[in-house]
This record gives structure tokens, C-alpha cells and sequence, in this order.
């Protein structure tokens, strides 16, 4: 086995590689003054098992493009078998025709991944899990559940006043996913879009009043959705408000709206370096990744990994 790591999150890499006792290949990355990627491995990979980490985060497409290149690297170098390694896949909200005239983005990134010579996808709550069906190649498609959730157990071991809530009418699967194992009840705020940074929500279905709440999304870019729906929570009397993210792409904006609402953390992943701030607290999938990793290597099953 050999771990590859791009320049993307080499933190999270190297996590990942120290819960496997495996060494991060040696690898340069570099650029030319022009721009354009330059990749060398200086290790031997004929035959390898190949697992190259690299998260599409922002600067996304910088990032996926040094990805195939480190994948084009590691095929001509006759590696037996070419894993990437997506903690957070980019491009997967723009995974249908929504109007007329656009691209699937997500598609195409699947298609350029297969070109390039990927074997098989390692990634994590897709914002569009039917992504997986993008790809005619294996998907090993993860969930942070487990590992929010343990943490949620540690920091708030009772849940008989907590209240998970969607915000928005897509999230109530993954919602009722968190409430059931919590043991905890389900609400849903029912959401109008304006643009894409600005969210207007509109009303609360469930019980929320006197209640802890826990809002539950899979990602948040410049948290508009999340700030939006605990402002109309604390509108409808809920008592301590809280959100869990699976993919936390902090922006400048996020923190500001974030400092000025009314939800007291933000529990999410370091899928992305980005995952930092004030209010935000990052659990390390490193050990579920690197378990996965191990897994795939050795042959097995990596179905009892989403087990809360």
C-alpha cells in the first residue's frame, strides 16, 4: 500500500496515515511560474495499492485538477490499483438540470476521475448521494453520522429535550437518521431560497419551544440556511440551539453570520481545512478514513463503518 497525499489537507493525510502506522509517500508538488502543476513520487509504485488523499475543497478546481494529475502520475507508474480518496466531493450540488442550458458538473468530474485512471472513489456524505451512480467504477460512500454522533453522546448525554431539526425539506432523511439514533424528536423549517448566499426561512413544522435543538445538514458554505433556521427557532422558543455539519467550507461570511446567531456550536468534520473558527468544533474522520483505507487493502467488508 502507498498513501499519496496532495497539498489540499495534508493534516487530515497525515492523520489518516499515522492511524494506518503507514508514511505519507514522498511526493513533490510543485508549480511552474505559469501555473500549471508539476507532480514527481519518488518512491516506487509498480504494483502498489495506491490511495491518493485530495478533498475537492476550495479552490476546488485547483484541487481536482492536481488530483488527476497526481492519478495520471501514479497509472504511468504502473500502480496495481488507484484509489481517490474524496473526504468532500466538489461539484456535487450541481448534479442535475435545474434549468435549461446548465451542465452536471458532477458527472463530468466523475468521467474525468474514470479518464484519468481511478479504480475506485473513497468519499463522504455526497451532497447528492445518487452521485454514486455517476461513476461506473466501486464508490465507497461514508457517513459522518457515526462520528458526530459519538461526540454528540459525550458532550450532550441526555437527549430527552433535544429536538433534531432539518432546515430545509431535503435534509428530513438525514434528520430522522440523527434523531433516531439519538433518541430525540424531529422538526423540519421549511426554507425559501433568494440566491445563493441569502435564505429567507419560512415556518417550523414540529415542537420546538423549551427544547434543545440540533440542526442537521450535510454541508455549509456561507451558513445562510443554518443562521436563517435558528433565528426563526429562537423566534419559536427553543432553548439551546446547536448545529451538526458534515462538511464545514467556513467563509469569511459564515463566521460573521455565525458569531451573530443564536446557535452555540458548530459540530462538523475536518473533511476540509477550511472546518476552523469561532463556534465550530471538528471531530477527525481520520480513523474512519484510515479504517476504510485498511479495509479496501485487505480486501473486506467496510459495510459495519456506518454502525453508529
Amino acid at each position: 500500500m502507498k498513501i499519496i497525499s496532495g497539498t489540499a489537507h495534508r493534516e487530515l493525510a497525515g492523520k489518516i496515515a499515522e492511524y494506518i502506522d503507514q508514511p505519507l509517500a514522498d511526493v513533490e508538488v510543485d508549480a511552474f511560474p505559469d501555473g500549471e502543476t508539476a507532480v514527481k513520487i519518488n518512491e516506487n509504485v509498480r504494483g502498489e495499492d495506491v490511495f491518493i488523499i485530495q478533498p475537492s475543497c476550495p479552490p476546488t478546481n485547483h484541487n481536482i485538477m492536481e488530483l488527476l494529475i497526481l492519478v495520471d502520475a501514479a497509472r504511468r507508474a504502473s500502480a496495481e490499483r488507484i484509489t481517490a480518496v474524496m473526504p468532500f466531493f466538489g461539484y456535487a450540488r450541481q448534479d442535475r438540470k435545474d434549468q435549461p442550458r446548465v451542465p452536471i458538473t458532477a458527472k463530468l468530474v466523475a468521467n474525468l476521475l474514470t479518464s484519468a485512471g481511478v479504480n475506485r472513489v473513497l468519499t463522504m456524505d455526497l451532497h447528492a448521494p445518487q452521485i454514486q451512480g455517476f461513476f461506473d467504477i466501486p464508490v465507497d460512500h461514508l457517513y459522518a453520522k457515526p462520528v458526530l454522533i459519538n461526540y454528540l453522546r459525550e458532550r450532550h448525554p441526555d437527549t430527552s429535550n433535544l429536538t433534531v431539526v432539518s432546515p430545509d425539506v431535503g435534509g428530513v432523511k438525514m434528520a430522522r437518521a440523527y434523531a433516531d439514533a439519538l433518541g430525540a424528536e424531529l422538526a423540519i423549517v421549511a426554507k425559501h431560497r433568494i440566491s445563493s448566499t441569502r435564505v429567507e426561512a419560512m415556518n417550523v413544522i414540529g415542537e420546538v419551544e423549551g427544547r434543545d435543538v440540533l440542526l442537521v445538514d450535510d454541508m455549509t458554505e456561507t451558513a445562510g440556511t443554518l443562521t436563517a433556521a435558528a433565528e426563526i427557532l429562537h423566534k419559536h422558543g427553543a432553548k439551546r440551539i446547536y448545529a451538526g455539519v458534515s462538511h464545514a467550507i467556513i467563509s469569511e461570511l459564515a463566521l460573521t453570520r455565525l458569531a451573530d446567531s443564536a446557535i452555540e456550536e458548530v459540530i462538523t468534520t475536518d473533511s476540509v481545512p477550511q472546518a476552523h473558527g469561532s463556534k465550530i468544533h471538528a471531530v477527525s474522520i481520520a480513523p474512519l478514513l484510515g479504517e476504510a483505507i485498511r479495509r479496501i487493502n485487505g480486501g473486506q467488508s467496510v459495510t459495519s463503518l456506518f454502525n453508529v
